[in-house]
Parts: structure tokens; C-alpha cells; sequence
């Protein structure tokens, strides 16, 4: 019984000094923080780390809610949150870690290689349905459309930078995740969708948006008309995170040369120059 006891003493011990860190948020900056959380548990082998890709909002909630230390997201603020943080007395830090375009992506079959801002909202609003109407040369096939749910950071920077406050189509088939999009779109020779240029495989064809390709030198430079920046929000409201603490030195990690040649290895551009 006594060594029961202490065996149980031991293990509740470590687990109360366990340390932890969890993020939480933008289904783009999931693939970056994967290959983050690799390279920094190689210096911190004891930190048990927890990583969602769900969505923007939900790691701006979660936040919100004390359940994430960390929310990746792929825009900035909602309205409603910010007043939310006020209502609530919270004060919530962006780091901007990086740099994105939304990739339009049709099947590698499909005999089109460039589409306009109104094109797009056309299609997404349901005013265009077929593939001839964009182009009489192209088959007179329906266009299957895909789109991120609504919890997702880039269906806000989309509805944002392309639609203008118009509702998408009823049909517009909403999805999960940008990998399943790309599976779509793979799979349906007459599929559409939009996706961050880091999932953007050799699967599908990424066109022209108003003649300009989402290259790392168009997106920094602002000139590609989807870029957009990518953030992680840190909840502040007891002050800044503490230098030595687990979120510290992950954001700084982030901000490092080797954080910026990760994010960049995962098809993103790179904030920070070295």
C-alpha cells in the first residue's frame, strides 16, 4: 500500500508539473506550426504540445474561452470580437509571422489558365454556372464550387476580397479543410476552389487572378490581388508573455531565421528577412 501510495504521489507530481502548450486556430497555419512544433520540441523534448487546425474563429474563441495559449489565424480581428475584448476587459497581441495568397485552383484538365476578381464573385454567387459562360471555348459543363465553412480565416479574407458582402451561392459546396478542397478539385475535372498557396500541390493548376500568378515576389510585394497576412494572437490581459515562458519562446522561435525557413518550406512567404 505504501508503495502505492508513493507511485501515485509521483505520477500526479509530474503531471502537475507537466508543461504544456496549446495552439489553436487557421487551417493554413497548420501545416507551419506542424513543422514548428517539430523543430522546437528538439530544444524543449519535455513540452507536450497540442495543435488544431480547425479554423481561424475557433482559436480566436478558444482564446476567448482560456482553452488555447496560442491562435493562429489568417486574418485579422472581427469587428465583433474586438468588441468582445473590450465588453470582457481582454486585450489579445498580434504577431504577424508571415505572408499568403489565396491560390485559385481548377483541374489540371480544365483549359483555362487566368480568371478576374468579378469572374470569381460571379461564380461563387451563383450568377455564372457553367464553364462556357466564363469562356466560349470551354465545355458547357456545370461548375462544381468549393469553398472553407465559415469558421475559416480564409473564407473571411475571400468573402472580403472577392465577394464584397455578397452571399455565396446556395450550392457552393462548404468544406472542413483546404486538403480536402485540393482532393476535389484533383478528383472533378469541372471543379473550382481557393486555397492557401501552401497546400497548392502539382495536382491541380493554380491560375492567374487579374493576370498575376501568387508568386513569393507578387505576394510581398502586394501586387497579387489575394494576398493577405498570417498572424498568431497571444491573450494579454495579464501582461506580455514572460521571457523564458513556453509561449515566449515559441513566438520568438517563429520570429527566428530557421522559423522563417520552415514557414517558407511549407509554401508561405517569409515576414522576416536573415
Amino acid at each position: 500500500m505504501k508503495r502505492l501510495f508513493v507511485l501515485l504521489f509521483a505520477m500526479v507530481s509530474v503531471f502537475l508539473v507537466a508543461k504544456t502548450l496549446v495552439i489553436k486556430g487557421s487551417n493554413t497555419v497548420f501545416p507551419i506550426a506542424q513543422l514548428w512544433i517539430e523543430e522546437f520540441k528538439k530544444v524543449h523534448p519535455d513540452v507536450q504540445v497540442t495543435l488544431e487546425g480547425a479554423g481561424s474563429s475557433t482559436g480566436i474563441a478558444a482564446l476567448f474561452n482560456g482553452t488555447a495559449d496560442i491562435a493562429n489565424s489568417s486574418r485579422w480581428l472581427k469587428p465583433e470580437e474586438i468588441e468582445r475584448m473590450n465588453k470582457e476587459g481582454k486585450y489579445f497581441i498580434p504577431f504577424l509571422v508571415g505572408f499568403d495568397g489565396i491560390a485559385i485552383v481548377v483541374n489540371k484538365k480544365l483549359g483555362i489558365d487566368d480568371i478576374s476578381i468579378e469572374t470569381l464573385k460571379k461564380i461563387y454567387t451563383g450568377e455564372i454556372q457553367y464553364w462556357s459562360q466564363v469562356n466560349p471555348n470551354l465545355p458547357r459543363k456545370r461548375i462544381a464550387v468549393y469553398s472553407r465553412n465559415t469558421a475559416s480565416g480564409t473564407y473571411e479574407t475571400f468573402e472580403n476580397k472577392v465577394l464584397g458582402g455578397a452571399r455565396m451561392a446556395p450550392y457552393v459546396r462548404m468544406v472542413e479543410s483546404t486538403q480536402i478542397e485540393i482532393e476535389n478539385v484533383a478528383r472533378n475535372p469541372y471543379a473550382i476552389a481557393y486555397v492557401g498557396v501552401g497546400y497548392v500541390t502539382d495536382d491541380v493548376k493554380v491560375l492567374k487572378v487579374n493576370g498575376i500568378y501568387p508568386t513569393k515576389e507578387n505576394i510581398l510585394k502586394g501586387k497579387y490581388p489575394l494576398a493577405r497576412p498570417l498572424f498568431m494572437f497571444v491573450d494579454a490581459t495579464n501582461g506580455f508573455p514572460e521571457m523564458g515562458s513556453l509561449v515566449f519562446e515559441y513566438i520568438m522561435f517563429a520570429f527566428s531565421k530557421k522559423g522563417q525557413e520552415l514557414l517558407e518550406k511549407a509554401g508561405y512567404v517569409a515576414a522576416y528577412g536573415w
